[in-house]
């Protein structure tokens, strides 16, 4: 992030052992925020008092979204370092973020018991854009295979839109191979979680077509 000239820690460990890429830097990597603590059972939301936070609660009670995502795991708070490196990623085309920010994810992946890593797509419009799919960067740095069956019908930006707007709005995707996934657990890979809309959406539409159950694992959690 910062350019700093990074250098390397040597010991007995690196002769005899295969070492982790380093990435960032003592300084940036103090300034990301790991969810720790208690936090919601459904959304990783942090520093939660209940089991379930209240927005996991209105999801849960409306008969449309019930039981569509079993669960979101994230690894740190969206604060302002986190929002320059998703970014930077995200809308001004760094693709080499893709590899640690790959890195932050696989720890926590390699914990969950799935068949397939399914991408958040986006539409024609919005990859023509950007010139990539964050999601899909993310699963191929991984060294993972995207099993990339949803498509997007393009809309509005969902950062301009409110929570409301969000809940309220029609299906955004669509399913284009429902057999691939009939009884499968499937992980839903993004960047950010923020009120949930766009990971439910896709999962309400992933169950109703065949899987047996849809968990999203993401970056952050705004």
């Amino acid at each position: 992030m910062c350019q700093i000239e990074l250098m390397p820690v040597l010991g007995w460990a690196a002769l005899f052992q295969q070492e982790k890429p380093q990435y960032f830097c003592g300084s940036c990597l103090s300034k990301w925020e790991c969810i720790s603590g208690r936090t919601c059972k459904l959304c990783d939301r942090p520093e939660v008092e209940e089991e379930v936070c209240f927005d996991c609660v209105r999801w849960e009670q409306d008969e449309k979204w019930f039981g569509s995502l079993k669960q979101n795991l994230s690894l740190v708070v969206y604060n302002q370092f986190c929002k320059e490196v998703i970014a930077r990623f995200k809308y001004r085309g760094d693709y080499q973020l893709s590899y640690p920010l790959a890195e932050m994810l696989r720890e926590k992946l390699d914990r969950l018991n799935y068949d397939f890593l399914v991408p958040i797509p986006l539409s024609p419009e919005r990859k023509y854009e950007r010139g990539f799919n964050q999601s899909e960067a993310l699963i191929n740095a991984l060294g993972r295979q995207p099993l990339s069956i949803l498509t997007r019908i393009h809309s509005e930006k969902q950062s301009k839109k409110s929570r409301n707007e969000r809940i309220s709005l029609p299906q955004v995707f669509q399913l284009t191979d429902s057999a691939a996934i009939q009884d499968k657990c499937l992980v839903i890979i993004d960047d950010i979680y923020t009120t949930g809309s766009t990971l439910r959406h896709a999962a309400k539409l992933l169950k109703e077509s065949g899987a047996k159950e849809v968990t999203s694992l993401t970056i952050a959690r705004g």
